[in-house]
């Protein structure tokens, strides 16, 4: 099908003008047969092109979708991806050999592997950072993203992550495995805009190759921000983790903090272990980060926000969800989904602050392909 499709042309450095794009561009033209042609990628970061990370998301892709690849390489700058039937129900593995980001690995490949026609599970093994900045870490996908699709998207309960192996920076060496049930599809579409109260906050603190004090310390200031945002009244219910030594490589931490809500809503706000920094104002800031995604009276937080357009795009009939102020990273995935596919999204300002974000998402189904023999591994 691709063969005779137009390629289309992507100017990597629109908007967020980095990952995220590419990420989102790659997954749909994988999807919908598209080929695609991408340039200036990361024209503004330092050093700008692909880094290993994106190397292993893309090859990760083309290897499900028997895509036909050029120019993906590190410090690359420009790619043709040309996809080919999505073979499901299969074992796939993808390691960047750094601490590249395992949850963005599994942000351009999950879309990918739902819709199937297979009977089988597909599984993904997918190796790197499990815990770091400038990417969500585990915890959230595990606690906040996949309770969503499960809940919202209509995806089974098999989709599940497992963690076997932290890996901090900047060695990484993590290891998740992911198991994601088939969907001939559509998605149905999804409806969110009343959030509700407030019920209660929960969360992990953990360490890996670090004293368990450190967690209690995060946990403690973590405590301590939210009563100071108005919640003290809430229950607050944040675990202690301490990772046995080995199930991780090198050391670090992180907070992952979720807000329960009466209509089932939940909102996050995490952060990561740094050198040099008490690990108080880690908690801290986790949960200063929660406070502000509470008060902008949205059902989403600003991370889950942008990871769901892709799903509102391919589902069937109309999605709405209200949010907080719209980020750089959700316009630029709603530009990439407007580009490929036949979606159309509308972003409203509420009077309270709020955001109402409205798609029209086109009922995307998997085709009638062969799948590749079973070779599914649990996780």
């Amino acid at each position: 099908m691709s063969a005779i499709l137009a390629r289309t042309l992507i100017d990597g450095s629109v908007l967020e003008g980095g990952g995220q794009l590419l990420r989102n561009s790659v997954a749909l033209s994988a999807l919908l047969g598209k080929p695609i042609s991408v340039d200036k990628i990361r024209n503004g970061r330092k050093p700008p092109g692909l880094r290993r990370q994106h190397e292993a998301g893309i090859k990760l892709v083309a290897e499900i979708s028997s895509a036909a690849l050029s120019g993906v390489s590190v410090k690359s700058t420009a790619l043709d991806f040309t996809p080919g039937p999505i073979l499901t129900g299969k074992s796939y593995i993808a390691d960047p050999g750094t601490a590249g980001s395992t949850t963005l690995l599994l942000q351009v490949s999950l879309p990918c592997l739902i819709f199937s026609r297979s009977t089988t599970l597909s599984t993904l093994t997918l190796r790197g950072g499990t815990n770091a900045s400038l990417a969500p870490q585990i915890d959230y996908t595990q606690h906040l993203l996949l309770p969503f699709l499960r809940a919202h998207f209509g995806i089974p309960s098999e989709l599940a992550l497992l963690v076997k192996k932290r890996g901090y920076f900047p060695r990484g060496g993590g290891e998740v495995c992911c198991s994601i049930p088939p969907i001939g599809g559509p998605l149905p579409a999804m409806t969110l805009v009343v959030r509700g109260e407030v019920i209660a906050i929960r969360g992990e603190a953990r360490v890996g190759g670090l004293p368990a004090h450190l967690a209690q310390a995060m946990v403690e200031g973590a405590k301590a921000e939210m009563v100071c945002a108005g919640y003290g009244s809430v229950p607050i219910e944040i675990a202690v983790v301490r990772e046995k030594n080995e199930a991780v490589i090198g050391s670090g931490g992180g907070v992952v903090l979720w807000a329960e809500t009466s209509t089932g809503c939940r909102i996050g706000g995490t952060a990561v272990s740094e050198k040099k920094r008490e690990a108080s104002e880690v908690g801290l800031e986790a949960a200063r980060e929660l406070a502000t995604n509470l008060a902008h009276g949205g059902c989403v937080d600003e991370y889950l926000q942008d990871q769901i357009i892709i799903f509102m795009a391919l589902a069937q009939g109309t999605s709405t969800v209200r949010t907080g102020p719209v980020t750089l990273h959700t316009k630029t995935a709603i530009w990439v989904a407007e580009l490929l596919t036949d979606a159309k999204f509308e972003i409203q300002d509420n009077t309270d602050g709020s955001m109402t974000i409205t798609c029209r998402g086109i009922g995307y189904t998997a085709p009638l392909m062969p799948t590749a023999p079973s070779d599914t591994a649990e996780c």
